[in-house]
């Protein structure tokens, strides 16, 4: 049988990834000559070559593409293997809940108390997060459960149930053409600036940078932009500010998420604390995990 070692699959898939063997010794912090060695040895023992070296650039082989593959499944599984042993070994090992700052829709404080009757309930450390990274807390293990906004927020990899289901506002200031309007559509807004949130790939925004909704909000203030957001997340808008609903605006929906690959009893009673603290305006369909 053909055994590779953990730390002999990261360093393949390290190089596979880069296609550049100085990259990737720079990316694993050890010296190139080494990490040559080291995958020479892998091509050894399987008896295949995985990659195809030039002076110039670096290729993976059809067997090198396989194993990057399935390497990287297996990496994630021991990863995996060994939270929830380090997890199922540590009775008290509290909960780590992610969100964003006021990104509760007004549930948080009724579900902490639905959990807190569980006779394994397990102290929540609440955890804030920027505007872009509450998904990386859950998929890296920052965190064991996080509320976040869809459409937004990116739920691949992650189990979810949605719990309040909401409509859009436009936020604009008190001077702003629409500003006295009772509703408006997305056709309305044609030709406005919107933010650009810091870090978050693919933005279409052409405003300035904001990082948070406090930056946000100060933007907006000063005529710089305008923005459409969940209306939970504004419902303590400054004075010289205005919110007005976006009848076309799809809706956005809060949702409690996990790594799908996360089963742990303390991760499915909080669930199900959170299903049963859920507003009763939540959609009547939404009883079925969704895995992405």
């Amino acid at each position: 049988m053909i055994e590779l070692e953990t730390r002999e699959l990261e360093y393949f898939i390290a190089v596979a990834d880069e296609l550049h063997f100085g990259r990737a010794a720079v990316q694993l912090s050890i010296a190139q000559p080494a990490l040559s060695k080291a995958i020479r040895r892998i091509e050894s023992r399987l008896g295949v070559p995985l990659f195809v070296r030039s002076s110039r650039h670096v290729e993976l082989t059809p067997a090198g593409e396989s194993l990057r593959e399935h390497g990287r499944h297996a990496l994630n599984a021991v990863s995996a293997a060994v939270r929830n042993a380090r997890h199922a070994g540590d009775a008290q090992t509290h909960l780590r809940l992610v969100l964003k700052p006021g990104g509760d829709a007004g549930l948080l404080s009724g579900i902490l108390a639905e959990y807190s009757h569980q006779p394994d309930a397990r102290r929540v450390e609440i955890l804030f997060s920027g505007p872009v990274d509450r998904t990386d807390f859950l998929r890296e293990d920052r965190a064991d459960v996080g509320l976040l906004y869809a459409p937004f927020d990116d739920l691949d990899g992650l189990a979810h149930e949605i719990l309040h289901t909401e409509d859009r506002v436009v936020i604009v200031p008190r001077r702003h053409r629409l500003a006295d309007h009772t509703s408006v559509r997305m056709s309305d807004l044609e030709g406005e600036t919107l933010p650009c949130w810091k870090g978050l790939p693919g933005d279409e925004g052409t405003g300035p940078e904001v990082s948070d909704v406090v930056q946000m909000m100060h933007m907006i203030s000063v005529g710089r932009m305008i923005a459409i957001l969940p209306r939970s997340l504004v419902e303590n808008t400054p004075p010289d500010l205005v919110c007005i609903p976006v009848s076309d605006a799809p809706p956005s929906h809060l949702v409690l998420a996990w790594n799908e690959h996360d089963q742990r009893p303390s991760v499915m009673a909080f669930v199900a604390a959170a299903l049963r603290a859920r507003r009763q305006d939540a959609e009547p369909n939404i009883g079925t995990i969704v895995r992405q």
